[in-house]
């Protein structure tokens, strides 16, 4: 059966989130593989040749951290998105940002990443900083057709990652693998893998890092 780590990451380093130590985490699980929440083009090949000729690290932290391995161990980088968020997220963000509950509540929860690294991401804590700060963004909105848009949105862009990850399992063989996923849809995630996991005819042994 194939096992599958999910990672909760961040897109940009901060602190002890940094693609040095997300490198000591994939090294000590030894992945075959190393799904990752990016579409194909987010790692092109000209990017490809700049590091391997010039050491030239990418400017997104998964992908610098895969970098890094590559230099330990070889893997094959599965990129699982088939496209991008829409701009509905964007709008949305735009609307509640200047909130200043949410800006305090936002850099709490920066702080603690910056300060505890992906042992805060990956834990209990995280999960329940996202809720709380989801709870003022639904006030603000209230109803708002974007509230609404951006959440079918984000929906449809996990569950494609998902689909995808599953359909490489059913034509690739391999032992061991991790996923990587931006820290703001864990909860939906981990909820998304048990569903799945129960309706597809290839059952994958899901682990979730930190729990």
């Amino acid at each position: 059966m194939h096992t599958i780590i999910f990672i909760s990451t961040v897109h940009k380093a901060t602190g002890k989130c940094s693609a040095e130590e997300l490198c000591k985490i994939i090294n000590e699980l030894s992945p075959e593989v190393i799904f990752l929440e990016a579409l194909h083009d987010t790692y092109t090949e000209y990017q490809k040749l700049t590091f391997k000729s010039f050491g030239v690290y990418h400017k997104k932290l998964e992908i610098s951290a895969i970098q890094r391995y590559s230099l330990i161990k070889p893997f094959k980088y599965v990129p699982v998105l088939d496209k991008g968020l829409s701009d509905s997220f964007e709008k949305k963000y735009n609307l509640v940002c200047e909130n200043s509950e949410l800006q305090k509540l936002n850099d709490r929860y920066n702080s603690l990443a910056e300060m505890y690294g992906f042992e805060f991401l990956n834990g209990v804590e995280s999960i329940k900083l996202q809720e709380e700060m989801r709870a003022p963004e639904s006030h603000l909105l209230n109803g708002h057709v974007l509230d609404k848009e951006a959440k079918d949105d984000i929906n449809t862009y996990e569950d494609s990652m998902i689909r995808n990850i599953y359909l490489y399992c059913k034509n690739n063989h391999f032992n061991s693998a991790i996923y990587k996923c931006g820290v703001a849809h864990r909860k939906s995630i981990i909820e998304k893998i048990g569903k799945h996991n129960g309706q597809e005819q290839i059952k994958l042994n899901w682990i979730v890092f930190g729990s």
